[in-house]
């Protein structure tokens, strides 16, 4: 390498507090720091911009919706405590940076990552085990934690030095939040919320969707993020709007094939019903649909069925359609 030529590193950013300081303690040591945040139905690149703009890293955004989502429906190493496959997710995300990496010059990799904060997918072992399945092991530096960690090629070549990187570990986030003062960082967002995999609410959601439509794509995963949803069959679900907000992010996100169905003569929610229009399926959506809106139990209600007849129910009593919220 040219001794007058400053190392060139790429970060897998998250833009939670960890990432940030990483990319600014590799930034104190001299080193060139990009990012790089990965956009998918479970979590988007909104936290990432914010923090970036805030320490002044150089981001790019990249779209992998389709292809995570197959690696989320079938993660050859399992899950965590809900759907979040993370030893094949970060995996999955370094390979991709490894890509970026070899196409562009850089010298090497890294992450927030802090050995020991998640006993399942931050242990020793785990850390190996996903710089293996990524195919980048020898690229990849973990600045937080690099002075608990065997020494990497980087360090050893020189390219950072290993005594001006961190030897956190652990759970607590004290430590973090006295270098993110020392690093002068004023704004970070809280640690939980960038992941929906990680909650159990999204999970459940997501668990159903795949196991009724294994084939689902990334159209029908987003439309998880709005509504009450309601198992009505093994064959029909419905998406119930909680307010006008709601109504209108459903109209967005209907997927192809979706029926909308609304209660004539008074406001109320816009209803999604997706499956097969048999008629047993579509009265129950109907029913329930009315009972979310202003009609009392009971009240017999017109429902439009779009693109179909307007069928009359009797609103369907909020109490018992709760068994078949998801």
């Amino acid at each position: 390498m040219n001794e007058h030529r400053r190392p060139r590193a790429l970060g897998i950013f998250s833009g939670g507090l960890d990432s940030m300081l990483a990319c600014l303690l590799l930034r104190r040591a001299g080193v060139e720091v990009e990012a790089v945040t990965f956009q998918t139905p479970f979590f988007g690149p909104e936290r990432a911009r914010r923090s970036a703009r805030h320490i002044g890293v150089p981001l790019r955004v990249a779209p992998v919706g389709p292809v995570h989502l197959e690696i989320v429906k079938n993660p050859p190493h399992g899950y965590g405590s809900n759907l979040n496959p993370c030893i094949d997710c970060h995996a999955f995300m370094f390979s991709q940076a490894g890509q970026i990496l070899r196409a562009e010059g850089f010298d090497f990799l890294f992450s927030g990552e802090v050995l020991g904060q998640r006993p399942m997918s931050q242990n020793r072992q785990a850390l190996a085990l996903v710089a293996k399945l990524s195919g980048c092991g020898g690229l990849i530096l973990r600045p937080l934690s690099a002075q608990n960690l065997p020494p990497t090629a980087m360090e050893a070549e020189g390219l950072v030095d290993r005594e001006k990187l961190g030897a956190l570990s652990g759970r607590s986030r004290k430590p973090q939040m006295a270098l993110a003062a020392e690093l002068g960082v004023t704004d970070y967002p809280a640690p939980a919320g960038g992941c929906l995999l990680t909650e159990p609410g999204f999970s459940r959601r997501l668990r159903d969707l795949l196991e009724h439509q294994p084939g689902a794509g990334v159209e029908e995963v987003e439309l998880l993020k709005h509504g009450r949803h309601l198992r009505l069959s093994p064959r029909a679900k419905l998406v119930v709007g909680r307010n006008q907000a709601d109504n209108q992010a459903l109209e967005q996100a209907a997927p192809p094939g979706a029926l909308r169905l609304r209660a004539l003569g008074a406001p109320g929610p816009l209803g999604l019903y997706l499956g097969p229009p048999e008629a047993e399926d579509l009265r129950l959506a109907a029913a329930i649909l009315a009972g979310y809106g202003k009609a009392a139990p009971g009240e017999e209600v017109r429902v439009q069925v779009e693109e179909g007849p307007v069928i009359s129910v009797e609103a369907r009593d909020r109490r018992l359609a709760a068994p078949l919220l998801l």
